[in-house]
C-alpha cells in the first residue's frame, strides 16, 4: 500500500514538472527529465492493483473467464467443537508375538510393512525347552503303547485261566497313568505354541527337533521386528508387533467446559497435515471417565475407517465434533474456496474488480463451508472462474517482480 501511494505521488509530480523541465533543454536538464519520466513509468507499472491484490478485467476478459458470483449468507448448520488429536492403532487390533520360553531366532519369515493373515507363520525359533518337551512327549507315547500291550496281555492270560487278576488290575492302573502322562506332555506342547495339527503330526513322525514356528495371532501389518537371526529371546522379549489399522482411533482432548456437549455417537471430521484437502469421517465411540488434573481435559475417541492406510499411528490431527442441534452460521459455497499453500482463499467483489482474501472455514455442510473468519454477510464471492483470477493475479505479481 505504501509503495502504491508513493507511485501515485511521484507520477503526479512528474505531470506537473514535465512542462517546466521540457522548456529547460538549453540548461542541460533534458537527461534529468528522461530519467524522471522513466522512473515514473516503472512505478506506474507496479500498479496499485498488484500490490493490493485487486484484479480488474475488461468485459471481454470477464466473459472469457466465465465469472459467476454468489452472495455470502447465513445457512443452517451443526455447531462444531474443535480439538487437537493424535492417531492411534487400536489396542484391540494390536498384537505382540512372543514366546513363553527362552530360545534363539532361527528364521524370520516376514518383513516390516508386510500384510499377514491370522495363523500365518512369521518366525522360527530353536529352544531347548521345545526339544525337551518333544522328547517327553515321544517317551509318553511309547510308555502308553507299552502299557496298553501289558493290559491286553494280562487280559488274554486271565481269559486262558493262567493269569492273575491283580496283575490285570496293576496293568490297567499303569495304563491310566501313562494316558495321563501323555495328556500332560501334549498340553505342555500346546503351552509352547504348537497347534493341535502339529501335535498330531509329531505323534506320527517321532522326529525330535528344537524348532518351533510362531504364527500371526491376527490379520494385519507387521509394524515392528525387534530381533535379528541368531538373537536370543525369552518370555519378556517383544519379538515383533502386528497391527490391523483398517480402523484407527483418533484421541482428542477437550476442556471441562465443553464436556457436557459431547456424547458417544456424534459424527466427527478429521484432518491431518499430510492430506490437508482430505476429510476423514468418523464417530465418537468413547468419552473418558476422568479429567487430567494438570490440563483439565478429558479424552474423547473417534473410530475412523482407514482402508487406504493414509492415517498412521502417531500422526497429529485436527478433529471437528459435530454437536447436537442446529444453528445459523455464515457459509460460503465450497467452489468459491481455493487452497493456496497452507491457506484458504476466496476472491471477493471489490468495486469493479476482485480482491484476494484469506479466510478460515469450518466443516462442510452439503455444498457449503461454514465461515469462521474472513467474510461478512452480504459480500459477493466468485464461485466460477476463480482459478482464472488466481492465474491472472500470479501473472501480474510475477511481471511486477520481474520489472524490478
Amino acid at each position: 500500500m505504501a509503495r502504491s501511494a508513493a507511485a501515485r505521488s511521484i507520477v503526479a509530480w512528474v505531470a506537473l514538472l514535465a512542462p517546466l523541465l521540457s522548456g529547460c533543454e538549453n540548461l542541460g536538464l533534458s537527461s534529468l527529465l528522461e530519467s524522471v519520466q522513466e522512473a515514473a513509468s516503472e512505478l506506474r507499472y507496479a500498479a496499485p492493483d498488484a500490490a493490493t491484490e485487486v484484479i480488474r478485467l475488461t468485459d471481454t476478459e470477464r466473459a472469457i473467464a466465465g465469472l459467476a458470483v454468489e452472495e455470502v449468507q447465513l445457512h443452517e448448520s451443526r455447531p462444531v467443537l474443535r480439538a487437537m488429536a493424535m492417531v492411534l492403532a487400536p489396542q484391540s487390533q494390536t498384537a505382540i508375538v512372543s514366546h513363553a520360553f527362552s530360545g534363539r531366532v532361527s528364521e524370520i519369515l516376514v518383513r516390516v510393512g508386510e500384510r499377514v493373515e491370522r495363523g500365518q507363520p512369521v518366525l522360527v525359533l530353536e529352544s531347548q525347552a521345545v526339544g525337551q518337551a518333544k522328547s517327553d512327549f515321544y517317551k509318553a507315547i511309547a510308555d502308553l503303547e507299552l502299557a496298553q500291550l501289558n493290559v491286553e496281555r494280562e487280559r488274554h492270560l486271565l481269559e486262558q485261566g493262567i493269569g492273575v487278576n491283580k496283575n490285570l488290575v496293576a496293568a490297567e492302573a499303569t495304563f491310566k497313568i501313562a494316558q495321563s502322562t501323555r495328556e500332560v506332555c501334549e498340553k505342555a506342547l500346546h503351552v509352547l505354541g504348537f497347534t493341535e495339527d502339529q501335535v498330531l503330526a509329531m505323534g506320527q513322525t517321532h522326529q525330535i527337533s528344537p524348532s518351533i514356528q510362531l504364527f500371526a495371532p491376527l490379520t494385519g501389518r507387521v509394524v515392528e521386528i525387534n530381533v535379528v537371526v541368531g538373537a536370543p529371546v525369552d518370555e519378556s522379549t517383544e519379538i515383533l508387533k502386528i497391527a490391523d489399522t483398517d480402523v484407527v482411533w483418533v484421541d482428542a482432548e477437550i476442556y471441562e467446559k465443553d464436556f457436557a456437549k459431547v456424547v458417544v455417537g456424534q459424527q466427527t471430521r478429521i484432518r491431518v497435515p499430510a492430506f490437508p484437502d482430505t476429510v476423514f469421517d468418523g464417530s465418537l465411540t468413547y468419552v473418558g471417565d476422568r479429567f487430567d488434573l494438570t490440563t483439565r481435559t478429558i479424552t474423547v475417541r473417534s473410530e475412523v475407517q482407514n482402508a487406504e492406510g493414509k492415517l498412521k499411528a502417531g500422526m497429529f490431527a485436527d478433529v471437528e465434533i459435530l454437536l447436537n442441534g442446529t444453528t445459523q452460521m455464515l457459509a460460503v459455497h465450497k467452489d468459491a474456496v481455493l487452497q493456496d499453500g497452507d491457506k484458504r482463499i476466496v476472491f471477493v467483489v471489490a468495486g469493479d474488480g476482485y480482491r484476494r482474501r484469506e479466510i478460515e472455514t469450518g466443516p462442510l455442510a452439503g455444498e457449503y463451508l461454514t465461515v469462521v473468519r474472513g467474510l461478512e454477510k452480504g459480500e459477493q464471492v466468485v464461485v466460477e472462474g476463480n482459478y482464472q483470477l488466481r492465474s491472472v493475479l500470479l501473472r501480474d505479481q510475477l511481471q511486477a517482480e520481474h520489472s524490478h
